[in-house]
C-alpha cells in the first residue's frame, strides 16, 4: 500500500517516519523545507529513518492508496485542492485533523466513500525540522467512515496495517462520535492552555480555569442537541465526570500544540471554539464563552503576530 502523507509537521511526520520504518511506501508533501531524515523519540520508541519529501506535486512518483490529510484546518481546503492530480479512481483521503469542518470539506470536494474519519489522540511534537518527540497516548487512533460506503474489512486492514507499523489504532463504526468527543476535549484543554501557556493538569487544578471549562463543555453539549450531532453521552454533566477524572490524569502533563501556533501567530481556533459558536448561530444557541474564548486566542495571535 502506498501513502502520501500532505503536510509534514508533528502528526504528518510520525505518520510518514513510522509507516517508513515499517517498510511501506510512503512520502511526503510539504510547502516548503523538505527534509530527508526524520528522528523519532518518545514513548513510542527510538529511530531514525531516511524519508522523501517534495514541494511540488508533479514531484511525487506514485498515485497514492491513501493520501494522509495532516496539515493545519486552515489549509485543508487550500491542501484538498492541490492533491486532485494525485486522487485516482482507488485512493481514499484520510483526515487527520483536530477539529470541526475538516471531513466536511473533503467529503464536499471529492465525495463519500472517498473520505476516511480519524480521531487522533496521541501528542506529537517537534523539535526541530525532521525531530520529533512522542509525548503521550490517551488511547488509540480511531478510523472510520461516516457515510458506511468504505469496506469495514478494508477499513479494519488499514487499522491493522498502521498498528504494526507501531501506531496503534483501531477501526470503530461510530467514528465521528469519537471526533466530537475529541473537539469537546479540545475545545475545552487547548485555547486555555495556549493563553495560560500552562498544561492541562494545570488547567484542571485552578478553580477559575475549571469553571471557564465546564462553561465551554456546557455550551457545546447545548449546541449538540439543538444542532443534533451524535455523541456518545446523555449530558454535559456526564462528559464531565470523565473528563476531569479519566481523561485528564493521564494527560496532566501535556501542553498544548496551540501554545506553540499561537506564539506563531496562527492557531487552529476557528476549527475548535469558533465552530461552536458558528454552529451555535446556526442552531440558535448562543455560546458567550466560547465566543469570547476565540476573541481572546484571536487577539493573542495578532499580538504575536505584530512582534514577531
Amino acid at each position: 500500500m502506498r501513502f502520501l502523507i500532505v503536510g509534514v509537521g508533528a502528526i504528518g511526520s510520525a505518520y510518514l517516519a513510522f509507516l517508513r520504518n515499517a517498510g511501506y511506501e510512503a512520502v511526503g508533501l510539504v510547502r516548503k523545507n523538505p527534509v530527508n531524515r526524520i528522528k523519532v523519540e518518545g514513548i513510542w520508541g527510538n529511530f531514525e529513518t531516511s524519508v522523501d519529501t517534495f514541494i511540488k506535486v508533479d514531484e511525487v512518483p506514485f498515485v497514492p492508496d491513501i493520501v494522509i490529510l495532516s496539515v493545519k484546518s486552515y489549509d485543508t481546503e487550500e491542501a484538498l485542492k492541490k492533491i486532485n492530480p494525485l486522487v485516482g479512481r482507488n485512493t481514499y483521503i484520510m483526515i487527520t485533523q483536530n477539529g470541526y469542518g475538516n471531513y466536511e470539506k473533503a467529503v464536499d470536494l471529492y465525495g463519500e466513500g472517498k473520505v476516511i474519519l480519524s480521531r487522533i489522540i496521541f501528542g506529537s511534537k517537534v523539535l526541530k525540522p525532521g525531530h520529533i518527540r512522542i509525548t503521550v497516548s490517551a488511547d488509540d487512533v480511531v478510523i472510520g467512515d461516516p457515510a458506511n460506503k468504505i469496506s469495514e474489512n478494508f477499513l479494519k486492514t488499514l487499522a491493522s496495517l498502521f498498528t504494526k507499523a507501531k501506531i496503534p489504532t483501531r477501526y470503530e463504526r461510530d467514528v465521528y462520535k469519537y471526533l466530537i468527543d475529541k473537539i469537546i476535549y479540545n475545545s475545552a484543554l487547548n485555547p486555555l492552555g495556549a493563553i495560560f501557556e500552562t498544561n492541562y493538569g494545570s488547567l484542571a487544578r485552578n478553580p477559575y480555569t475549571r469553571e471557564l471549562m465546564d462553561k465551554v463543555i456546557e455550551e457545546i453539549f447545548e449546541v449538540i442537541k439543538a444542532c443534533n450531532i451524535p455523541t456518545f453521552w446523555k449530558n454535559s454533566e456526564e462528559y464531565k465526570r470523565v473528563f476531569y477524572e479519566r481523561l485528564i490524569p493521564p494527560t496532566e502533563e501535556h501542553y498544548p500544540s496551540m501554545l506553540d501556533d499561537i506564539k506563531k501567530g496562527k492557531t487552529e481556533i476557528d476549527s475548535l471554539n469558533g465552530a461552536i459558536v458558528k454552529l451555535g448561530q446556526k442552531c440558535g444557541i448562543s455560546t458567550p464563552t466560547n465566543e469570547f474564548i476565540t476573541k481572546a486566542v484571536k487577539a493573542k495571535e495578532l499580538f504575536n503576530l505584530k512582534n514577531t
